[in-house]
């Protein structure tokens, strides 16, 4: 299977669920966005075009702990659930961002729950 064709498919999912979704500023959206190596979260006000929090793999702290796949997923996880609760965010719209629910993208889903977001 083609790198290309599959990168195109997961961005017709991704469109087609974004048609179904959307963030407000009481339920923001939680969009995921995963590579080979490294994941980023965002949580977006789709209606004031604003993103409230993020967290990244990329990130220098996260990135200090030199942990891979389900467990830097899940450090993604707590860290975007403990940026949202302090940025008074309670509830969210989970975006998987076309991505299957499973592996790593469960894994921040997971966590973020664990932290306290609701969705």
């Amino acid at each position: 299977m083609s790198t290309v064709k599959s990168a195109q498919r997961r961005v017709k999912r991704h469109q087609s669920m974004r048609g179904k979704i959307a963030g407000t500023p009481s339920r923001p959206r939680m969009s995921v966005f995963r590579s080979t190596k490294h994941i980023s979260v965002q949580i977006i006000d789709d209606l004031a075009g604003k993103t409230l929090a993020a967290a990244s793999s990329y990130e220098k702290d996260i990135k200090a702990k030199n942990i891979k796949g389900i467990d830097l997923a899940k450090e993604v996880g707590t860290v975007i659930g403990n940026r949202a609760k302090s940025a008074g965010i309670d509830k969210v719209v989970f975006d998987r961002g076309g991505f299957k629910y499973h592996g790593r993208v469960a894994a921040v889903a997971d966590a973020a729950r664990e932290t306290g977001l609701e969705f």
